[in-house]
C-alpha cells in the first residue's frame, strides 16, 4: 500500500494517522516506511515517524527538509533565506520507492499549503502520483472542509482513497453535535470512504481494520 496522507488543515492529525498505518503495515510483516519530506518549526512528527519504522531508515531520509521556522514552508523558507530542495525530496522519495514495498508520505499542512512561490503541497503530491488519504478534525467545520479538500484533490486528476476521521486533543468549544452526526453526513455526501474513525490516544489500528482499509484503498485504485 502506497499512500498520500494529506489533511484538511494543520493539526488534524496526519502524523498520528501515518504512525497508525505504519504500524499496522510492519506488524502485519510488510515492508514499510514513511516520509515527511518537509517539517517546518519542530521535527516531532518525523521522529515519531522514524520511530515507528523501527529506524529502518535515517531521520534525514524520512525527513530531507527541515525549516526551523513554524510557518507555512513557503513563509518559512523566505525567513530563513533558504530555498526549498524539491529535488532533494524528489530523489529520496524515489530511492524509498524502489526499496521498500509500502511508502507513505505524509504533506505539510493542508493540500494547498505553499511550498513555493508557484508550487504547493498538491503539486507534490501530483508528482509522486500516489492515491490521497484524507484526514479530518471531526469538529464543526469538517464537512465543508472536506469536501473543499476532495474537490481540489479530484480537481488535480488524483485518485481520493477515502477519508480517516480524526477525534482531535480537547481544544477550544466542543461540538458534541457535529462530532457525533459528521460520519453520517459525509458517508452520505462522499463518492469516496470513511476509512475509520480515530479515537484520541488510540495506539493502534485492529487488524480487521486494517485489512478493510488496505482493501478500500485498492479498490479506489480501480476506479
Amino acid at each position: 500500500m502506497n499512500l498520500f496522507i494529506s489533511g484538511t488543515d494543520t493539526g488534524v492529525g496526519k502524523t498520528f494517522v501515518a504512525r497508525l498505518f505504519l504500524r499496522s503495515l510492519r506488524a502485519a510483516g510488510i515492508d514499510a516506511v514513511a516520509m515527511k519530506p518537509i517539517c517546518c518549526g519542530t521535527r516531532d512528527d518525523a521522529e515519531l515517524l522514524h520511530a515507528a519504522a523501527d529506524g529502518c531508515v535515517s531521520l534525514e531520509e524520512i525527513n530531507p527538509v527541515w525549516l526551523r521556522i513554524p510557518a507555512a514552508p513557503y513563509a518559512a523558507a523566505k525567513i530563513e533565506k533558504r530555498a526549498i530542495d524539491l529535488d532533494l525530496i524528489r530523489a529520496v522519495y524515489a530511492r524509498l520507492r524502489r526499496a521498500y514495498r509500502s511508502i507513505l508520505v505524509e504533506g505539510v499542512g493542508g493540500w494547498r499549503v505553499p511550498i513555493a512561490r508557484d508550487y504547493f503541497v498538491s503539486d507534490l503530491a501530483a508528482e509522486f502520483g500516489l492515491p490521497v488519504a484524507v484526514v479530518v478534525a471531526n469538529r464543526l467545520g469538517a464537512i465543508n472542509h472536506t469536501l473543499l479538500t476532495i474537490d481540489s484533490i479530484r480537481a488535480r486528476g488524483l485518485v481520493c482513497a477515502g477519508v480517516i476521521l480524526n477525534e482531535p486533543a480537547p481544544h477550544g468549544e466542543p461540538s458534541p453535535i457535529a462530532e457525533a452526526t459528521n460520519r453520517s453526513v459525509l458517508e452520505e455526501l462522499l463518492e469516496v470512504p470513511i476509512l475509520f474513525e480515530v479515537r484520541h490516544g488510540q495506539a493502534g489500528l485492529p487488524i480487521a481494520v486494517h485489512e478493510q482499509s488496505v482493501e478500500r484503498i485498492a479498490q479506489s485504485r480501480s476506479r
